[in-house]
């Protein structure tokens, strides 16, 4: 079975479309490539970018607070950490009530 952040890069990649990792993953360098996409979602297309995080079900607190107070250096940064602690927890969730909990 997969690690954890194995698991939580397959449904941020889904979400995000992007690529696979080549090398061997490492969760930092999945959050930079995450980071680098909704870099380019803010930057071109705001709207899809919304509707990710909907569809993430990204709370609207967190969307706010990171919109309105991170710096514009580093929004899409902290946009793709929260992207990547909501993802991550639920696939603890889901572990959590299909009873293959403790992978990580």
């Amino acid at each position: 079975m997969s690690t954890l952040a194995e698991e939580t890069f397959v449904l941020v990649t889904q979400e995000l479309a992007l690529p696979e990792l080549r090398e061997e993953f490492d969760e930092q360098k999945a959050v930079a490539l995450i980071t680098q996409a909704l870099r380019q979602l803010l930057d071109k297309n705001l709207e899809r970018l919304l509707q990710i995080c909907y569809r993430i079900d990204l709370s609207e607190n967190t969307l706010k607070k990171i919109l309105s107070e991170s710096p514009p250096e580093q929004l899409a940064s902290d946009l793709a950490q929260a992207f990547w602690e909501r993802q991550k927890q639920k696939i603890v969730l889901r572990r959590r009530y299909s009873g293959t909990e403790g992978s990580e």
